[in-house]
């Protein structure tokens, strides 16, 4: 395969051999366009030949919206992406976009009116049991998914420009936010008391930390002189590995270190000192993965069984009904409601902004914002 870099204007191509027309007998030529400088063109130059040359190359034209996301599915989401949200991904693409009308349209014709056009189905008939449409927030990942791959699609100069950023997503509605008041915890917690359960409960309560940072929580990331917490995992449930760990990167948002009060201090060293003698009983029938919260074994324990057991734990005493998520709900509610700067908070809950933590308690924010006003009154012209 032959290939050349050359200059037109202020843009440098790359010109490729592909063949040979089978009925002119003439040498076809493929141009790709639109590099800043010669080194880009070439090196691009160079990972083009490797797909024609392994026969992974496909032809912009031909290329359906399908054919591209599936591709997009294999050498991007699933090296790139968490082990849930490749999940997601991968079963919106197979049960939705694929097998939709915009399927099987080549990705250089894909038009935004199109896709506009599709959310509008999803919206009113998108369901797979033919019981009406998908909601708001599920169609707004559709459009999520499609945005990013289509971004990749401009980049790998599949398309020249992204059509989903010309459509109009449907807005999602907020979702209803349950949060316990401080009343409401402590009926929670003195009805966990001498439960496996009461310690998660505390933990997130107390730190906003989410269900599978609190299971995969080792002991080697707890620093108890500092008071410090490392959250460097997570405990997830993966279809069809079952139960696994993430860890977390150093850029990842979600891997961050909380300050810890004493109470969760002397909590987890109640719970070191039971585990040792755990460990001493079982001797080698131990497997030891250093997990805070484990099996009588060692062995990771079942993230549905907290929720269920959680949930059982709500239906028998008086509070209003809450997941074990809206504990971290909670957590940054009563922060905001404290008068902790919004910024702190975001950093607890490892928001990538502080401007996700603003937009997602708002709730909170009317009332902050009258207790600043009356604040100011107080100290501008009170007694």
């Amino acid at each position: 395969m032959k290939g050349h870099v050359t200059k037109k204007g202020s843009k440098w191509y790359f010109v490729l051999d592909i063949g040979v027309n089978p009925v002119t007998g003439k040498r076809k030529q493929k141009w790709f366009s639109g590099f800043k400088t010669k080194k880009e063109a070439s090196k691009a130059m160079t990972e083009k030949i490797h797909e024609l040359n392994q026969g992974i190359y496909m032809e912009p034209s031909k290329i359906t919206l399908s054919e591209y996301l599936n591709r997009w599915l294999n050498d991007y989401a699933k090296t790139n992406c968490a082990p849930r949200t490749y999940q997601g991904y991968e079963y919106i693409i197979r049960d939705h976009l694929a097998p939709s009308s915009i399927g099987e349209v080549p990705l250089e014709k894909l038009k935004p009116m199109q896709i506009q056009h599709y959310y509008s189905e999803k919206l009113t008939k998108g369901r797979k049991d033919g019981t009406g449409g998908l909601s708001a927030r599920s169609v707004h990942h559709h459009h999520r998914l499609l945005h990013e791959a289509l971004e990749h699609a401009v980049k790998w100069q599949l398309m020249q420009k992204n059509p989903s950023k010309a459509v109009t997503p449907p807005k999602p509605q907020k979702k209803q936010m349950n949060v316990l008041t401080k009343e409401q915890i402590h009926l929670l917690l003195e009805a966990s008391k001498g439960k496996w359960y009461h310690a998660p409960i505390f933990i997130a309560i107390n730190t906003g930390m989410r269900r599978g940072e609190i299971m995969g929580i080792r002991w080697q990331d707890i620093d108890f002189e500092k008071r410090i917490i490392c959250i460097s995992q997570t405990l997830q449930r993966i279809k069809g590995k079952g139960l696994t760990f993430r860890h977390t990167a150093k850029t990842d948002g979600s891997r961050r270190s909380l300050a810890v009060s004493n109470s969760i201090i002397d909590l987890l060293k109640t719970i070191q000192a039971q585990q040792k003698v755990i460990k001493l009983e079982l001797s080698s029938h131990y497997q030891d993965s250093d997990l805070v919260f484990a099996n009588l074994d060692g062995t990771p324990m079942d993230l549905d069984g907290l929720s269920r057991e959680f949930a059982r734990l709500v239906r028998r005493i008086d509070i209003p009904y809450v997941r074990f998520h809206d504990l971290r709900h909670s957590h940054a509610t009563l922060l905001l409601q404290q008068g902790e700067h919004p910024k702190i908070v975001s950093e607890r809950l490892g928001h990538s902004s502080i401007a996700i933590t603003m937009d997602t308690y708002s709730h909170v924010m009317p009332n902050m914002q009258k207790e600043a006003a009356d604040k100011l009154d107080d100290f501008l012209f009170g007694k």
